[in-house]
């Protein structure tokens, strides 16, 4: 008797505790939208049940999806503003909050990003940075331009965070930011802006002095445009890496076999000794290796591509040769400045790249390097860059973080809160001939920091511990080998096989050794 009443007290138990749980989960839909966020729309609070989920309007299933709320808005901070965000809310949380940062123009929602959040545990948020509207809506906007440069990161962190607080009765105990290229410079510049509101971000690839990166887009494809007959074929490019690695693989800690460059600083080569160059191809490139100029001044304002990087098809050097509809979208911050005025041929790096700067630079450029008041508040970031990337060449990444460390006084006092990997051979954000996997991606938590920069974030902000090193591999083989924070690199050891991480040992370089932008053109 005694028992069946204990049974049957179980299940009254149970059954309360299950419809506990959802009228709690609705409760909390319900406290969502009761949240107050100023200049701000809700277009749609869902919850979406566990299995395969289609976001409208995307063509394939997210598959075998774990419960989740998701919630659209809109926020119009001011008159020309119109950013989209989306926030998605697990039922089953890990406690964390992650923001997830875009790539390009923006314009589009990185849901791919959301899912693998909410995957692993996550809330998660991301934006359009107000630009879903098309290149051609941003013209002669500047409302848009300041979402775009960093005001709508901020309304997807204040929004997310009071939705998150809604929701599940509490606030995150831990705030992420992940972004790379466009994403990298979003990141980036909110800890510069808006240092407490994210514990850990992991800034990948930065576009971070994005008005000169994108005028050296434009003076590259002016190089190539001022006679006919100078375009190089893809052929050309392949050629040109391989002679780049014949002169220089194994000279800078790596293996002579190798197909990437260790440290690309210390490569050099004279395009003058190809011979499969015309004379005008040799003129362009020892003009590109040496990096974009004011033509008046002969002021540097950019730095160079990186060595190694010629190769890259679709996004590389070859690419912007082409006819401007082609890649007009590596074009568009001077055409939301100068809408149909815009000449990309006809367009002066003098005059009109000063006024360009003026208008753009103060709202785009992530480059003060005056995180302390991040670094005060216990913040903790790392950033990469891959050694042949052709679209953000690594030495702007590089040049950001030396001026960090002359704002400190040492590698020491930034490495306690800041760290930067120079990742060999790998292109823009992914792919490329070297150790280019480093757990780029969004990742479950729970899995091995050591391989895996974004858990590496994870564990330093949680734990207090710092990555020493992350282990690269090349997809699909077993080649790895360690990769230490900069200014130190993996140096092969004499004798040993290359691509096992016990084979390497950690050697400082020197700083510096890129093209340095002018002064007037880093503020």
């Amino acid at each position: 008797m005694k028992a069946k009443c204990f049974i049957n007290v179980f299940f009254v138990f149970v059954l309360w505790a299950g419809i506990g749980f959802h009228l709690s989960a609705q409760w909390s839909i319900e406290r969502i939208k009761e949240v107050n966020l100023p200049n701000v729309e809700f277009k749609l609070i869902e919850q979406i049940p566990a299995g395969d989920y289609t976001v409208p309007g995307q063509r394939s299933a997210m598959k075998d999806m774990p419960e989740f709320v998701r919630i659209s808005l809109v926020s119009k901070p001011a008159p020309e503003s119109h950013i989209r965000i989306e926030v998605w809310l697990p039922t089953h949380w890990n406690g964390r909050y992650l923001g997830a940062g875009n790539a390009g123009n923006g314009g589009g929602l990185p849901f791919g990003s959301l899912e693998l959040g909410v995957r692993y545990g996550f809330a998660v948020a991301t934006t359009d940075m107000g630009s879903w509207l098309g290149a051609g809506s941003m013209e002669h906007k500047p409302d848009r331009w300041t979402d775009f440069g960093y005001r709508a990161s901020r309304e997807m962190t204040v929004a997310a965070k009071a939705l998150i607080n809604a929701y599940y009765g509490r606030a995150p105990k831990y705030s992420y930011f992940f972004g790379s290229s466009t994403g990298g410079r979003q990141v980036l510049m909110h800890a510069q802006r808006y240092p407490d509101d994210y514990d850990g971000i992991l800034c990948g690839s930065p576009a971070s002095n994005s008005t000169h990166l994108h005028g050296s887009f434009l003076w590259i494809h002016q190089l190539f445009n001022e006679k006919p007959g100078t375009y190089l074929t893809q052929q050309q490019a392949e050629a040109l890496t391989d002679a780049v690695m014949k002169k220089n693989a194994g000279k800078d800690g790596g293996h002579p076999d190798d197909q990437f460059l260790n440290d690309p600083r210390l490569a050099s080569i004279n395009p003058d000794e190809l011979d499969f160059l015309s004379p005008d191809q040799k003129s362009i490139m020892k003009k590109i290796y040496k990096g974009p100029v004011n033509p008046i001044t002969n002021e540097p304002f950019f730095t160079s591509i990186a060595m190694g990087s010629e190769y890259a098809k679709d996004i590389g050097i070859v690419s912007l040769q082409d006819t401007l509809s082609e890649i007009l979208y590596l074009f568009f911050p001077f055409r939301w400045v100068l809408g149909a005025a815009f000449n990309a041929l006809k367009f002066d790096f003098d005059k009109d790249f000063d006024r360009f700067n003026a208008i753009l630079a103060p709202l785009f450029n992530a480059t003060n390097p005056d995180l302390s008041p991040f670094k005060a508040k216990g913040g903790k970031m790392i950033m990469y860059a891959g050694a042949s990337d052709p679209l953000t060449p690594f030495q702007d990444a590089v040049l950001y973080y030396d001026r960090v460390i002359d704002h400190f006084g040492s590698v020491e006092k930034v490495h306690d809160f800041f760290r930067f990997f120079l990742v060999p051979g790998l292109n823009h954000n992914n792919g490329g001939r070297g150790p280019c996997n480093i757990g780029q991606r969004i990742s479950d938590p729970s899995q091995p920091a050591e391989s895996n920069v974004f858990i590496s974030l994870i564990r330093w902000v949680e734990e207090g511990i710092a990555p020493e090193k992350i282990i690269g591999s090349k997809w699909e083989t077993p080649y790895s080998m360690p990769i230490y924070p900069y200014p130190t690199f993996s140096h092969l050891l004499p004798g040993r096989e290359p691509g096992i991480v016990t084979n390497y040992q950690p050697v400082v370089h020197e700083r510096g050794l890129v093209v340095v932008p002018a002064p007037r053109y880093v503020k």
